[in-house]
């Protein structure tokens, strides 16, 4: 394990998780809740994200794009983009919206022009796997060619089985396991 992702995770553990009762996306309940907005949006810890999760798809080929559904996804995707730069990498970063825009020229996808290219869809913690399939609806419309789907935390409740079900590379970078939750 890299001093970097041990970081991330001692961010997350102390930061992120929180515990009690809590409705999850797909209804159920659980006893913790992992918050990630906590971290992703603070100075010290984005640059970690993106580090960890440029390690994390660097063997992935020829990927153009990172992003995926808007909230959870656009600091993870801005992380990386900003980490790539540093690291000599072009990795591009767009954003999908819940619903085409009613205005102005309509889109859903916001960005760079996606048709024909390589794209890796992102999540900050993924239970459902709806919020990327979500996302690779959407891409799918404007021509993207989803490469795979990246999660900074995957809480072991299927969505791993849900992606590679639809056909997509799952990919996560931390565990419960890794936060003490398992």
């Amino acid at each position: 394990m890299t001093d970097t992702r041990q970081q991330l995770i001692d961010y997350i553990a102390a930061e992120a998780v929180f515990h009690g009762d809590f409705t999850l996306t797909s209804g159920k309940k659980a006893t913790y809740y992992v918050d990630l907005r906590r971290v992703s949006l603070d100075h010290r810890v984005a640059p970690l994200i993106g580090q960890v999760m440029l390690d994390l798809i660097q063997d992935i080929p020829d990927v153009a794009a990172v992003g995926g559904l808007t909230m959870g996804a656009d600091p993870i995707a801005s992380a990386v983009l900003h980490q790539g730069v540093a690291r000599g990498a072009k990795y591009d970063a767009f954003v999908v919206r819940k619903e085409p825009k009613d205005h102005g020229r309509g889109r859903q996808v916001e960005g760079p022009d996606l048709d024909g290219k390589r794209v890796i869809v992102l999540e900050d913690t993924s239970t459902t796997g709806g919020s990327p399939l979500a996302a690779i609806e959407a891409l799918l419309k404007v021509g993207a060619i989803i490469a795979g789907v990246a999660v900074v935390v995957d809480r072991a409740t299927g969505a791993r089985e849900i992606i590679e079900a639809a056909g997509y590379p799952y990919f996560a970078a931390i565990s419960l396991e890794d936060l003490g939750l398992s």
